[in-house]
C-alpha cells in the first residue's frame, strides 16, 4: 500500500501501522466485492430456465446489497488514514474472487459458484476484523460483523435455492 499523501491524511487515534493492516485487507475484501457484485450481475442477465424469475430476482437482489456494502468498506478505510482502490485494474490486482467469462453457464453451477464466492468474502471479511481487533479499531470489527452476516445470509439463500436444480 502506498504512502498516504498528506493531503488525504484523515485525524484517527489508532496507530498508522495497525491501520495499514486493517486496510489491506478491506482493500482485498472490497475487490471480492466489486468482484462478487459484477459476477452476479453477470449471472442475474444470463440465468435461463424455468426457475428464471426467481433466479433473477435473487442474483439482483443480493447484485444490490453486495454493491451497497463497497461504500462502506472503503469509507471505513479512509476514515482510518488510509487509501483505498483506485481503478479497476487496481480490483484485479487485488480480487481473490475468479472472474466467470464464461458464454454459458447452467443455473445450478452459478449458484453453486456465487455461493463458494461468497463463502470466499466471509473469509476475507473475517481476516479483515481479525486484523481490526489487532489493531483496537472496534468500529471496523463491528461493521465487520455486519457484513459477514450478510454474505453468510446470501451464501445461504444461494445453497438452498439450489437444493431442487
Amino acid at each position: 500500500m502506498a504512502t498516504v499523501d498528506p493531503a488525504l491524511s484523515t485525524p484517527s487515534d489508532l496507530n498508522r501501522n495497525d491501520t495499514k493492516s486493517v486496510a489491506e485487507a478491506l482493500n482485498i475484501a472490497l475487490a471480492d466485492c466489486y468482484a462478487l457484485y459484477i459476477k452476479t450481475k453477470n449471472f442475474h442477465w444470463h440465468v435461463s430456465g424455468p426457475h428464471f424469475r426467481d433466479y433473477h430476482l435473487m442474483l439482483d437482489d443480493q447484485a444490490t446489497q453486495i454493491l451497497g456494502v463497497t461504500d462502506a468498506i472503503a469509507e471505513r478505510v479512509r476514515k482510518t488514514g488510509n487509501t483505498t482502490l483506485r481503478s479497476i485494474g487496481d480490483i484485479g490486482r487485488r480480487q481473490q474472487i475468479a472472474d466467470n467469462d464464461r458464454d454459458f453457464v447452467p443455473p445450478h453451477e452459478m449458484l453453486a459458484e456465487l455461493r463458494d464466492d461468497n463463502l470466499k468474502l466471509v473469509e476475507a471479511l473475517r481476516d479483515a476484523r481479525e486484523r481490526a481487533e489487532e489493531a483496537k479499531d472496534t468500529a471496523t470489527s463491528s461493521l465487520a460483523d455486519d457484513w459477514i452476516d450478510q454474505a453468510e445470509e446470501r451464501a445461504w439463500f444461494l445453497f438452498e435455492a439450489s437444493r431442487n436444480s
